[in-house]
């Protein structure tokens, strides 16, 4: 079965030709031109990834990335003429996945795409984690603290998938870009410290004194050893 792709975008000099491209490269795509029609799609069948663009008719893409993190850890990249750091910071801080600044190849888009849905996948293939008082589900993308459940966005949940496989070493910042994101990332180097700061918000009892993902300057993290 064809992957699904949701794009949100309502320029047709680039959804047209980007939907072609993608039904080429063996995409099942949708295109909606407004924050309505993409929740609509959304609600109507589950997407496999959206490409969603920030300046829409009838809103910001990214409330509409928010608020679809409230319910699935779909992978999102966010499509934008927009290109200062702080706006790409704030998408990725909502739970977007990438952040793709136009003109952009549809060839590397294609690309980091893939690599996305390759790494959902390969998560899956392992076991439960425990540490402390976190549990990781890699099978059911599920993580609790104290049994209560945590709602992490995909990226989140790679982090600390990574972070928590290797609990008690340093995992340097480059494996961590290599693994999570992308060989070839192009992003802000903020990317990885946003998602931090945004997992032990989440995670920690005191996000300023963090004691489960700890910083070792100038190298990487190290989640807290399993008792």
């Amino acid at each position: 079965m064809k992957p699904k792709v949701l794009v949100v975008e309502d320029e047709e000099a680039i959804s047209v030709p980007l939907a072609d491209h993608l039904q080429r490269e063996g995409f099942d795509t949708e295109v909606a031109g407004t924050i309505e029609a993409a929740s609509a799609a959304f609600n109507n069948g589950a997407p496999d990834l959206i490409l969603l663009d920030v300046m829409l008719p009838d809103g910001d893409g990214r409330d509409l990335c928010r608020e679809i993190r409230t319910r699935s850890d779909v992978p999102i990249i966010m499509l934008t003429a927009r290109g200062e750091e702080i706006d790409r910071i704030v998408g990725l801080e909502l739970g977007a996945d990438d952040y793709v600044v136009k003109p952009f190849s549809a060839g590397e888009l294609v690309a980091r795409m893939r690599a996305i849905m390759r790494r959902g996948r390969g998560t899956a293939r392992k076991g439960p984690i425990d540490v402390g008082p976190i549990h990781l589900d890699p099978a059911s993308r599920t993580v609790t603290k104290d049994g209560e459940p945590v709602e992490l966005a995909a990226k989140e949940f790679d982090l600390l998938h990574m972070l928590m496989s290797n609990a008690g070493q340093v995992v340097r910042r480059e494996d961590i870009m290599d693994e999570v994101w992308d060989p070839h990332w192009f992003g802000p180097t903020k990317t990885l410290d946003v998602h931090i700061s945004w997992l032990r918000k989440k995670l920690e009892d005191t996000p300023s004194d963090p004691q489960l993902i700890t910083t070792v300057r100038g190298v990487g993290f190290k989640f807290a050893a399993p008792s």
